[in-house]
């Protein structure tokens, strides 16, 4: 089978296409043929060696994945050959076959195509279990999402909403807060105002923010620290200008606000259970038409160096996808 593969921790694009043996299940796992596969931010630190997992070498990158089964493990009873299914996986989806363990997997409904599928799972999961598990969001809250037209802030605006949250969106450009909008965020503000913290707090009659789902890191932090409502909830999901902030621990006690960190993957190893109630949740959200995946762009996966680039470099509004 051909792969997307990473030999040694360098830039993106020392990242190969090559022909390698295909993947053999054990008896928990399953063999998906990948149909599609969704491009991360995390992607791009993990080939880097700048993620907080190192994977051994050599490994192919790409976490989420959609396809059919073409081998079960012995000890896999609740999928069938042929199943189209939605997988999560740590390395491997940039294949075109990958062996998953059968409990991170789970059927794909009709309704619902394999590129959308793919783009369904990282993201929105992410910013799902944020808002959900470690925020609490309650109806009525005010919830800032910062980066908000990348693909997991995107889903965090469409799954604010179906919360019931009131959803400020903060963008580096005009473009991407009007994509923001039409996700259904109620008020937008670019991320380079130099007014952003007054108009912050103008938003919210000076109460400042219950929720801020936090992706850029750097000054972006700092402001957002500054900004939180009294038992308000700083969610810290990344770094995406590269910049971490150091945190002063004092605005937390004088403010009375908690920063809380969200690593979705350890979650959906360590609560496989909670992992799948919430992504049922999720496809029933999808059904109704209350989130929605917004693909920038599907790329081949021979080119997966150009598009990870793209994403690493914060070019994209929502999600590109890999097909082999």
């Amino acid at each position: 089978m051909k792969a997307i593969m990473c030999h040694e921790f360098a830039p993106i694009d020392s990242l190969s296409y090559e022909e390698v043996p295909d993947p053999t299940p054990n008896e928990h796992e399953i063999i998906i043929d990948v149909a599609a596969c969704g491009i991360n931010f995390p992607d791009g630190l993990l080939v880097q060696g700048l993620y907080q997992l190192k994977p051994e070498h050599p490994f192919s990158p790409g976490s989420e994945v959609t396809g059919t089964i073409s081998q079960l493990g012995t000890k896999v009873k609740h999928l069938k050959l042929g199943q189209r299914v939605i997988g999560l996986t740590m390395t491997g989806g940039y294949a075109e076959k990958v062996a998953i363990n059968s409990r991170m997997v789970l059927p794909l409904p009709d309704t619902i195509s394999f590129e959308q599928g793919a783009g369904l799972i990282t993201a929105h999961a992410t910013a799902h279990h944020a808002l959900k598990q470690r925020a609490k969001l309650k109806k009525g809250e005010t919830l800032l999402v910062t980066g908000a037209s990348g693909g997991t802030g995107l889903a965090a605006v469409q799954i604010g909403k179906a919360m019931g949250a009131k959803v400020i969106a903060l963008c580096s450009t005009q473009e991407k807060l009007l994509a923001a909008k039409e996700q259904g965020a109620d008020e937008l503000l670019l991320s380079n105002d130099p007014d952003l913290k007054d108009k912050i707090k103008a938003l919210t009659a000076n109460k400042g923010v219950d929720v801020i789902y936090e992706v850029v890191g750097g000054d972006l932090f700092n402001v957002c620290a500054r900004s939180m409502a009294w038992n308000g909830r700083l969610l810290v999901i990344g770094f995406a200008s590269g910049s971490i902030p150091e945190f002063p621990v004092n605005l937390a006690l004088v403010k009375g606000f908690s920063v809380i960190g969200v690593f979705w993957g350890s979650f959906a190893q360590k609560e496989p259970a909670n992992f799948m109630v919430n992504m049922q949740e999720l496809l029933a959200w999808y059904g109704q038409g209350q989130v929605k995946v917004v693909i920038d762009q599907v790329f081949p996966l021979s080119q997966a160096p150009e598009a990870l680039t793209k994403v690493f470099n914060r070019q994209s509004i929502g999600k590109l996808i890999l097909t082999p």
